[in-house]
């Protein structure tokens, strides 16, 4: 009875004693100057490279087991479950492997609501993105080198909308699915959920993943699943096809559009930030 009190008393401290970190600076030319900003845009260069590069040669392995032309069966390959796997769990070694570096954001979308919720500076945000955009440019052209027979064949692992679908009912899935990442993504890495729930461990990049995971199983059979626009881009640059291109645009502004509302609904509903900062305005008045 005595030790529950002490935990009770101990999370009740710190929960007192928690005080929001400030937000990012919105221009910070000064991170230039430090080689640990370079180190996190190489870490998110190298990552993105990484994931595109196995969860590719996933999408072309299975495309290529399940070709009844090629000799394939139907029930060859892992299934869309294996590619859902081999997304989620790319993204939870690697978010495990970059946290501490660069805070493992591996997506563009990630780094766009961090930015909007002044986690990430204008400057890494930036930097973030080009270094994703270029990993995964070369992730997918490391497939290509390796398997230049399926590459092209296969569709190269491109975002495409499937047929039968609207772009409308495209776009609406990846918002919904980059809202559910995102919304992860904060949840898993909040500062005051890891003070008052110190006694409980929580790996985020388990969470993380596993949202991963879900969106693909749910969104695969409607846009092969992007919710990570440098994973979109990258495998189009290299598959370089006309519907790819022209589907390049719900695969941006759908994760976009799904990452600010997640960062919107995160600080300003759960967060409840703009409250607080009314209540700070009116007590210094």
């Amino acid at each position: 009875m005595a030790k529950d009190l002490e935990v009770q008393e101990r999370g009740a401290t710190a929960a007192r004693d928690y005080v929001d970190p400030p937000p990012a600076p919105l221009l910070d030319m000064e991170e230039l100057g430090k080689w640990s900003l370079y180190r996190a845009v190489i870490a998110e260069f190298v990552a993105t490279l990484l994931f595109l590069y196995v969860s590719v040669l996933t999408v072309i392995g299975y495309k290529a087991q399940t070709d009844a032309n090629a000799g394939g069966v139907d029930c060859g390959g892992v299934g869309i479950l294996g590619i859902a796997w081999a997304f989620g769990g790319m993204i939870f070694v690697l978010v495990y492997c970059t946290a501490g570096v660069s805070g493992g954001h591996i997506n563009p979308a990630v780094t766009f609501g961090l930015f909007l919720a002044r986690k990430v500076s204008l400057v890494r945000t930036v930097l973030y993105i080009v270094a994703q955009c270029l990993g995964a440019i070369c992730g997918c052209g490391l497939v290509k080198a390796f398997q230049s027979s399926y590459y092209t064949r296969y569709g190269g692992g491109a975002n495409e909308l499937a047929d039968g679908y609207n772009k409308g009912t495209g776009l609406g899935a990846e918002i919904i699915g980059t809202f559910v990442l995102v919304y992860t993504v904060f949840s898993a890495t909040d500062p005051k959920r890891s003070a008052r729930d110190s006694h409980i461990p929580v790996l985020a990049p388990l969470p993380i993943g596993f949202a991963v995971f879900m969106v693909h199983l749910a969104t695969i059979p409607i846009t092969g699943t992007g919710i990570n626009p440098a994973r979109s881009f990258g495998a189009a640059v290299i598959y370089n096809q006309e519907k790819a291109w022209d589907d390049q645009w719900i695969f941006w502004v759908g994760p976009l559009i799904g990452a600010a509302a997640a960062a919107l609904y995160h600080q300003f509903v759960l967060r409840a930030a703009g409250i607080k900062s009314l209540g700070s305005f009116r007590s210094s008045a």
